[in-house]
Formats: structure tokens, sequence, C-alpha cells
């Protein structure tokens, strides 16, 4: 019995370990009001005055992607800032999530148009669609540097 309820408490333990893998980082995205859609984006940012942030990821796989939303994007002090002054769109290119063709077609564009050849890249474009900063790979100077550089970029 001893066995059995080891083997219980170790599948318990994968299976609590999956759902904060799996879906607590997608809501904590959700919540934030990440969008998926380029056009949907696009006129969000030009209506609202506010840039638009490309996070261009392998969500699901991509450690570096992984390290980068947990230590800058899902930080209180980027949320903060990022609800005043960005439309947040994630373009992403999971392993084993699903995703619509649509949506993996629209993400393969992106990832052409702005020559994306690894993850994380960040894309920062205007209201007029026009690309102000690109950085590719893990930020590691934090959010509060990582709001600076957005911030230069609103100054000009």
């Amino acid at each position: 019995m001893v066995e059995v309820r080891g083997v219980k408490t170790h599948w318990l333990v994968l299976l609590v370990a999956a759902v904060f893998t799996f879906f607590i980082p997608p809501l904590a995205k959700a919540e934030l009001g990440w969008l998926n859609d380029y056009k949907k984006a696009q006129q969000e940012a030009k209506a609202t005055d506010k840039f638009l942030l490309l996070d261009f990821t392998g969500s699901d796989w991509c450690g570096w992607c992984k390290k980068f939303d947990k230590e800058i994007l899902s930080q209180s002090q980027f949320k903060d800032y990022a609800r005043g002054s960005l439309v947040l769109m994630e373009v992403d290119f999971p392993r084993a999530k699903p995703q619509s063709a649509e949506l993996r077609k629209q993400n393969q564009e992106l990832a052409q148009q702005y020559q994306v050849e690894g993850f994380p890249t960040i894309v920062v474009l205007n209201g007029d669609g026009q690309k102000l900063w690109r950085y590719d790979g893990y930020f590691p100077d934090g959010p509060a540097a990582f709001i600076a550089q957005l911030e230069k970029l609103r100054k000009g």
C-alpha cells in the first residue's frame, strides 16, 4: 500500500505541476489583455495612440522565453506600465499547445516580415505599424531597464 500511495502522490504532484505550467502563464497573459490577432492589435494601438509590443515566443518550450516572461513581462512593474502605454501581442510558436492553422499562418508571416530567427524576440511598433525597436534574445536587466528602453522610444 505504501508504494501505491507513493505513486498516487507522485501523479498528484505531476498533475499540479502541469496545471501551473500550462494554465497559469496563459491566464496571467490573458489578465493583462495580451492579444494574438495582429490586425486587432494594430487597430487598438492606432486608436489608443499606444505602442504595439510583439512578443515572439515559444511559450511552451523555450526556456529563455519563459525566463523573460517570468522576470519581465509578468512583473507588476511591467504590467502597470503596459496598461497605460502598450498594446501587447503574443506571437507564439508552441510545440505542444494547440493553435489554429489561421493563427499559425499569421505568426509565420509576422516572423518572416520581422526576420525573427530566434526566441524570444521583442518588436515594438508605433500606431502606424512602423518598427521602432527590436530586441533579440533574453533581456537580462530586469523590468525597470526594459521599461526605460520603452520610454526612450516614447520620448523620441
